[in-house]
């Protein structure tokens, strides 16, 4: 079995395209796992889940890309009931940001002044909004939080919006009563990259043919947030 019919990775794609959108879907995952690091050294606040995986660090002790994998795959077990398949982009991303997020946080140093923490946190903000739109634009399916989101939407009827504001308010909270970093960072966060992913998600969005019938409904773009009614979509 070759590794176009790999379930998940199914396509009627031209072998270049299909090439490209892999490529888009590691870098993206890659930049991702960087601007989070970039956020989370900046020190003025984290973005809501980053804030409940920083929480569950300090209560267990557990390193914060570990602590992202194991979120992931909790957060996969809940798609069960609202029947929301995985895609090939839905794994990697749940695999790979955790990882990229530790080694980028191992080559950037800690303590640095006020200036440069403003500069990474902006940084780390536009970062995470091209990784968005690289790892989206692919179609591989969305990662598990923004599966999530959209899942809910389409089992209850809830307006998108409604959706994933109860579960960022919900996954703030607690990570702020966990002991996560809430600050202005987070504000930033909340205003910046809805409109920075705006742009983003539809620039790095691959063209393709028709899809395959046969492809897994995750790998569809109807999974994919729509810039256009939510363009800020959940963390990875």
């Amino acid at each position: 079995m070759s590794l176009r019919t790999f379930r998940g990775l199914r396509t009627a794609d031209p072998a270049p395209v299909f090439a490209r959108r892999l490529v888009q879907l590691v870098v993206g995952l890659y930049l991702y796992g960087l601007g989070i690091a970039l956020i989370v050294r900046g020190e003025l606040g984290v973005a809501p889940w980053d804030v409940l995986t920083q929480g569950i660090a300090k209560q267990t002790g557990l390193g914060f890309g570990l602590i992202t994998i194991i979120t992931s795959g909790v957060v996969l077990l809940l798609w069960i009931p609202i029947r929301q398949q995985p895609g090939f982009g839905t794994v990697m991303n749940a695999l790979l940001v955790g990882p990229f997020a530790d080694l980028s946080l191992w080559m950037i140093p800690t303590g640095l002044d006020l200036w440069a923490r403003i500069v990474m946190l902006l940084g780390g903000i536009v970062v995470l909004a091209v990784a968005t739109g690289l790892y989206i634009g692919a179609h591989f399916g969305p990662g598990p939080r923004d599966g999530l989101m959209t899942g809910l939407h389409r089992r209850t009827g809830w307006r998108i919006w409604v959706v994933r504001t109860g579960i960022e308010v919900t996954v703030l909270v607690t990570g702020f009563l966990l002991g996560g970093n809430v600050g202005i960072g987070t504000l930033a966060f909340a205003l910046l990259i809805g409109p920075l992913c705006g742009y983003t998600i539809p620039m790095f969005a691959v063209k393709r043919r028709a899809t395959d019938a046969t492809e897994p409904a995750a790998v569809r773009d109807r999974d994919i947030p729509d810039p256009a009614t939510d363009p800020s979509p959940a963390q990875a």
